[in-house]
């Protein structure tokens, strides 16, 4: 079978990484906590001790970790994956980073003679473990289809937008409109709540109303209840990725991304009180009523 090399066991990562065992890959694992590989590796996957050791004779490395710092790590840095990852090997960023760092990344790694593909995902860590990602390809044609046998385990849905690093700015859109939907949603609902409106008509409301995306349905009743188990996505990791948006809509339009520039400032927020919390606490952050002066 083929031999894939997973590297990050992160919410997402680990049930990706499990979907391979599933397919019956060999698949070689590698995070910065072994713990987080124990059962993985009680089914049959390989340790490895870095990314150098896990890309050793593998078909395809696919990565899923934090951001820009630790994709080039793993990728580039003193034990990275291209260091022995032969000839012709698939490589796989499944990361969120920024645009430049995609665009960036592939041309590093083909010059190494690896194939680069950015190909983030949306889901929830349930569709991960079930392989019911979307997947948001930039790639050469050709290279996609050689990589399909890789992505089809993890993904029901490939979306093919263009070269390499255009899968990456679709997933940048698609954090940053969720980061204004989030942000505007706490807001909304604080002032709700200071108000004195009866909550349950006003959730039920934002869910029948024009307003309420998936994404509005899910926060507004976790929101509301302040019920934060089973978090999904930190605080930290929307902020990073709706940094990422900015900056390159700093660099493509030719007016001053005002809305989006206001919801990276929330989030900077909710990163400095809780940056590994769920986002949907935000609310705490503003739900707290304007102090009286005399």
């Amino acid at each position: 079978m083929p031999r894939v090399a997973f590297i990050g066991l992160g919410r997402m990562g680990h049930g990706m990484a499990g979907r391979y065992l599933d397919a019956g890959f060999t698949v070689t694992l590698w995070n910065r906590s072994q713990a987080k590989a124990e059962d993985l590796i009680a089914r049959g996957a390989h340790w490895a001790t870095s990314p150098e050791d896990a890309a050793i004779d593998a078909d395809a490395v696919v990565t899923m970790v934090a951001d820009d710092e630790a994709s080039r790590a793993v990728w580039l840095g003193p034990k990275g994956a291209a260091k022995t990852a032969k000839a012709g090997t698939i490589a796989i960023e499944c990361s969120t980073v920024s645009y430049d760092h995609a665009r960036e990344m592939g041309r590093e790694l083909n010059a190494r003679g690896l194939i680069y593909i950015d190909c983030p995902v949306t889901g929830l860590p349930d569709a991960a473990s079930a392989g019911k990602l979307t997947l948001l390809a930039g790639a050469d044609a050709a290279d996609l289809a050689r990589a399909r046998p890789f992505l089809e385990p993890i993904g029901s849905t490939i979306r093919h937008f263009g070269a390499v690093g255009t899968g990456t700015v679709y997933k940048l859109i698609n954090n940053l409109m969720g980061a204004i939907q989030i942000a505007g949603l706490a807001e909304g609902l604080a002032i709700a709540e200071q108000a004195g409106l009866d909550m349950n008509l006003v959730l039920e409301s934002i869910q029948a109303g024009v307003a309420a995306s998936p994404q509005v349905q899910r926060h507004s009743r976790r929101m509301v209840a302040r019920d934060f188990s089973g978090a999904t996505f930190t605080a930290a990791l929307r902020h990073k990725d709706a940094a990422y948006a900015v900056k390159l809509a700093e660099s493509l339009l030719a007016g001053k991304p005002l809305v989006s520039r206001a919801a990276v400032e929330a989030y900077a927020q909710a990163k400095a009180a809780m940056p590994d919390d769920d986002e949907g606490r935000m609310i705490e952050l503003v739900s707290r009523p304007k102090t009286k002066t005399s």
